[in-house]
């Protein structure tokens, strides 16, 4: 009898100690963009405009910022008014995930900008610092935008981002004043390939990724078509 308290007791302290342990930002349930808590978001930003005379509950940011993440969403203007708590998928609570605004002036949606691709941009940037701020050049993909030798930099293997929207393994690429952007070009080649609205050269196209899906391309350049409707970026 008392081996089987025992036991069963240090079961208990096993799977608290687990618990515990284990890295907030690794727990499952912080690592996915569920539908219902981006409604639940959603509501509560609509509520929170209709209640303070069209404002929205969002941070202030640089206006030269990245439009992806100009807007992020200001828990503490919604929580607990007009939703009960933040999500457990939201930075704020350990999650990968920042909740941010697009098309603020028209139409404000709530979408989500993946963490975890800045956090590999700052794995580059930390070399390059290492590197005297430069970044070894390898190649030239476009006007001011350039692959960089990785293994120069001292990486044992290309770094790269998982894809929010086909699971790839992204690159990177840097432009002459040393800034690191995501690559979506494979991304965008595929979706291409399904899209069937009208698109125009020197339009923007990134859009195509993320309008039907809850995460937005950030710390990205932005694309074009070419004359055979392939992504290239879009330059001046």
């Amino acid at each position: 009898m008392k081996k089987t308290v025992l036991l069963m007791l240090l079961l208990l302290i096993v799977g608290f100690l687990a618990a515990c342990g284990y890295p907030q930002s690794e727990r499952a349930e912080n690592q996915v963009p569920y539908e219902d808590q981006l409604i639940i978001v959603q509501n509560a930003v609509n509520q929170y405009r209709g209640a303070s005379g069209g404002l929205l509950p969002i941070k202030t940011r640089d206006i030269d910022m990245d439009q992806y993440i100009k807007y992020p969403i200001d828990f503490s203007k919604i929580v607990p008014d007009y939703t009960a708590e933040v999500p457990t998928n939201a930075f704020e609570t350990g999650g990968i995930f920042q909740y941010v605004l697009m098309d603020v002036e028209e139409n404000p949606t709530v979408k989500l900008v993946d963490l975890q691709a800045a956090e590999a941009i700052r794995s580059v940037n930390v070399r390059k610092s290492a590197n005297g701020g430069r970044a070894p050049i390898s190649e030239i993909l476009a006007d001011n935008v350039y692959k960089f030798n990785y293994e120069a930099m001292g990486f044992s293997e290309e770094p790269t981002v998982v894809s929010p929207y086909s699971g790839r393994n992204l690159p990177m690429v840097i432009t002459g004043s040393g800034d690191v952007y995501i690559d979506y070009s494979m991304d965008l080649y595929s979706a291409l390939q399904e899209y069937k609205g009208e698109l125009e050269s020197g339009q923007d196209i990134r859009f195509i990724l993320y309008e039907d899906h809850p995460v937005v391309p950030a710390y990205s350049l932005p694309y074009t078509i070419n004359e055979e409707n392939e992504p290239i970026f879009l330059t001046e």
